[in-house]
């Protein structure tokens, strides 16, 4: 599980990743839907490969609903990709949306009760933190090796251009130094 998961740190009350759930109440079946831009801190996703860069904005839309063990959140997320293709290293940008399914349990419900810390989200301070829950969708959600287009020939071993900027005839003649020797002789063999 994620670090950020596993905290029982206070969340940052002025983030826009964290929620206040106050004005929800506790009786269950009452919800209040949220919309709100939040920046990611950090690189959301696999970085150096794709992700949401830092900065980025990522749209939260999400409802949340107040269940007996706790305040359930659902919803999406959407912001920009960014990375390189896997195979011919060019840029990629794309977007990601992701949906958002979350229980953050009540401090002395069953639930906390019966399950490990790092098996559900905790409400702390009646505040829900959905930077982490965000972080880990994203990253189940992206490809985890990004390619510019489905058939995307990559880079010729040989020179490093890019396949589909060649002839379709390129090539490098390379000879395995075990049989050198012997096309050595065949030639010799064609001169004289």
């Amino acid at each position: 599980m994620s670090e950020n998961r596993k905290s029982p740190n206070r969340p940052v009350h002025n983030s826009p990743w964290v929620i206040d759930t106050r004005e929800l109440g506790r009786r269950p079946g009452s919800s209040r839907p949220v919309r709100r831009t939040a920046q990611a801190t950090y690189a959301i996703g696999l970085e150096g490969v794709i992700a949401i860069p830092a900065g980025a904005d990522v749209e939260l839309d999400v409802l949340l609903e107040s269940v007996v063990e706790g305040v359930l959140v659902s919803g999406t997320a959407a912001g920009p990709l960014a990375g390189e293709c896997s195979r011919c290293l060019d840029p990629i940008s794309d977007e990601v949306e992701v949906d958002i399914t979350e229980l953050f349990a009540y401090p002395a419900s069953a639930t906390v009760e019966t399950t490990d810390e790092d098996e559900v989200s905790r409400l702390i301070d009646d505040l829900v933190d959905l930077e982490p829950v965000v972080r880990d969708a994203v990253v189940l959600a992206i490809p985890h090796v990004p390619l510019c287009a489905e058939d995307c020939a990559g880079l010729c071993p040989g020179c490093g251009a890019k396949w589909a900027e060649l002839e379709p005839d390129h090539r490098h003649e390379t000879i395995d130094p075990r049989w050198a020797a012997l096309q050595e002789r065949i030639q010799q063999d064609r001169n004289a």
